[in-house]
């Protein structure tokens, strides 16, 4: 399912790829989302929470309906970021 679907607009995906190439940016991302399991991506208190972490620290100011389109975007794909296939799938939706 595309995140097109969720609301997600295609030119907010596109700053937040050229903002994750910058290596600081990119080193500062990995380290809010290095200890998430699947349990974590699947509470969606938790999910909102790291939303607004990440939003602030790529420097994207997002409105209610981008929020809550990428929290239900997460919540739908069933996440496990320890499962290769899945982070294989979100990398196919995302290049």
């Amino acid at each position: 399912m595309s995140y097109l679907n969720y609301g997600i607009d295609q030119a907010l995906v596109e700053r937040i790829k050229l903002k994750m190439k910058n290596p600081l940016v990119k080193e500062r991302v990995k380290a809010e989302v290095s200890s998430l399991t699947k349990f974590h991506l699947q509470d969606s208190a938790q999910v909102a929470r790291l939303v607004s972490r990440l939003s602030g620290v790529l420097g994207e100011s997002l409105n209610e309906r981008q929020r809550n389109g990428i929290i239900r975007f997460v919540l739908d794909q069933k996440i496990d970021p320890n499962n290769t296939f899945h982070l294989l799938r979100l990398w196919g939706m995302f290049r």
